[in-house]
């Protein structure tokens, strides 16, 4: 079993959202420099996320990037995202999976991209339905020409559906003989600079602009449902300051 392959889901936990996690200036201070990630060979990207918005976050500069450059990109979303609250009656939550389905949609419109691929698997469930996500996976990219690349969020994120999507991505590219590469989202917040849960000697930085990085930005602004509390006692589910810190560290990859 190699490190990308542990899960990271009991740090994730020990560190709250509320609590902020690994501050922005410690990441940008570190000094951490990788080799560029060179994609002269991806003739076509498919982009899997957990939920609507990890695309978005995780590598939505570098898809916009590729997509200028005349680059097919498409973004597979594995859930609709419905289980944010967990209050939320059976009604609410349909309603909120239809909203984040229409802000996917907005977001990918923002980054130049196609219309989404919503699979609509059981947001917090993922794991129970790997099998049924790896099987998905594989049906969307064997029918990619060859030099088709699939990113996806990284089997050690630490959130337990990013860490099933990484693992089906493995599996779904290993049988299509697509290229894998993942991205993280939430090992920004547990982790820190020099931890060796983090395979560092096989992360590469993902090419980007700073008009990349504001389409970006503009394109996670379409997820109000997650960046803006739903009541006025309420909470935003992802904190003011995540966006601020993955514009910050900016985006890489893991091979």
């Amino acid at each position: 079993m190699t490190i990308s392959h542990i899960s990271n889901s009991e740090r994730m936990a020990q560190h709250p959202l509320a609590g902020g996690g690994t501050p922005a200036d410690v990441w940008s201070g570190a000094g951490l420099q990788f080799p560029p990630l060179d994609l002269t060979g991806c003739q076509e990207l498919v982009v899997v996320g957990a939920h609507p918005d990890d695309e978005t976050l995780g590598f939505g500069a570098a898809a916009g990037l590729l997509a200028a450059s005349g680059v097919r990109v498409q973004i597979v979303s594995a859930s609709d995202g419905g289980a944010a609250f967990p209050e939320y009656s059976l009604l609410q939550r349909y309603q909120l999976e239809r909203t984040r389905r229409a802000e996917l949609q907005r977001a990918a419109c923002v980054l130049g991209l196609p219309p989404p691929i919503s699979l609509g698997l059981p947001d917090g469930d993922i794991a129970l339905h790997e099998q049924r996500l790896t099987d998905l996976l594989i049906e969307i990219l064997v029918t990619k020409p060859p030099g088709t690349w699939c990113a996806a969020t990284w089997r050690g994120d630490g959130h337990p559906d990013h860490e099933a999507v990484g693992r089906a991505a493995a599996t779904a590219t290993a049988y299509s003989g697509a290229t894998l590469i993942e991205y993280p989202v939430w090992m920004w917040h547990w982790a820190q600079p020099d931890d060796i849960a983090v395979p560092w000697d096989r992360t590469f930085a993902a090419p980007s602009t700073p008009a990349a990085a504001e389409r970006k930005k503009l394109a996670a602004q379409c997820f109000e449902s997650q960046f803006v509390p739903q009541s006025p006692e309420g909470q935003p589910v992802l904190p003011a300051y995540l966006l601020p810190r993955l514009l910050t560290v900016g985006e890489v990859v893991f091979c």
